[in-house]
């Protein structure tokens, strides 16, 4: 089976209606490592009910519309697909309790050639359920590599945000926890490469790896650490490309350059010296 270019976009991605509340908010927290240190109060306030703030980055597991390249007619290899690059805009702050509808669609497949993969874009678009207002924009590419040369038109794939060449101007360390992805898997995504050895091991690593997700998400802790005080309100858009796989357990540095409202960033596994999200972009209201 094949990409059938016109299908695909054509193709009908169920609604997901999703209720949340504040035990769901305080376990993906839980999920990045927050609450590590228990005399951090500045954590603390995203996993403990007393006056509860919601990390913005949680928009990746609202509404999560579950793995449907494999579960529809997409025509993808799904066993051979991987996480290419995410953005969140938030167009308000997130609510520690809440109902919502996630419309997802894609919008642009670019074909690479035979050999060289296929590149999905997909747009998922939150609103609240009541009011119908829009909460958050979420465009998300996957590498497909199985399937280059399905006869796409031709399309430029568009330029990844440039890292600066000088220094950074603030690095941020913060330690995964090693059972990390066995938490953070219970907010959305149960892909057994998180949980199981014997799993991992056939896909070519030593052991289970970290969500990629989580990795964005640890990035996000770092910029509100560093430049938002920790008010959630002030993160109002992230986007990263993925790089290369984090262990839980390893060490995140986030190494960050402030232009303005906007950061460039870029996530490094300290113990490999390895970048594990990169290119990365968000905007930080003043």
């Amino acid at each position: 089976m094949a990409i059938d270019y016109d299908k695909l976009l054509a193709l009908r991605i169920p609604d997901v209606e999703h209720s949340y509340g504040p035990k769901d908010c305080m376990l993906y927290a839980l999920g990045l490592g927050f609450g590590y240190d228990p005399m951090d109060e500045d954590q603390l306030a995203f996993v403990y009910e007393k006056n509860l703030k919601v990390l913005p980055t949680m928009a990746a597991v609202i509404g999560y519309p579950g793995y449907w390249v494999k579960e529809l007619d997409t025509g993808i290899d799904w066993v051979k697909v991987v996480a290419g690059e995410y953005a969140i805009t938030l167009h308000r702050p997130l609510a520690p309790r809440g109902a919502v509808v996630s419309r997802t669609r894609v919008v642009e497949i670019v074909d690479k050639g035979v050999g060289k993969g296929a590149v999905l874009y997909v747009e998922r678009i939150i609103e609240d359920k009541v009011s119908a207002a829009r909460v958050a924009t979420i465009m998300q590419t996957t590498f497909c590599r199985a399937d280059g040369g399905f006869g796409g038109p031709p399309r430029q794939q568009p330029p990844v945000h440039p890292i600066p060449e000088r220094a950074p101007d603030l690095v941020c360390d913060l330690p995964t926890r090693p059972e990390m992805a066995l938490i953070y898997r219970l907010s959305a995504d149960p892909n057994p490469l998180h949980a199981e050895p014997v799993v991992a091991k056939a896909a070519g690593f030593p052991r289970p790896i970290l969500h990629g997700l989580a990795t964005y998400g640890v990035a996000g802790h770092a910029l509100l650490r560093s430049f938002a005080g920790y008010d959630p309100t002030k993160l109002t858009a992230i986007a990263g490309r993925f790089s290369a796989p984090v262990f839980p357990g390893e060490t995140i540095r986030t190494e960050m350059w402030r232009d303005g409202q906007v950061v460039s960033f870029r996530a490094r596994v300290v113990e490999r010296d390895v970048v594990a999200l990169n290119n990365g972009r968000a905007e930080i209201a003043l």
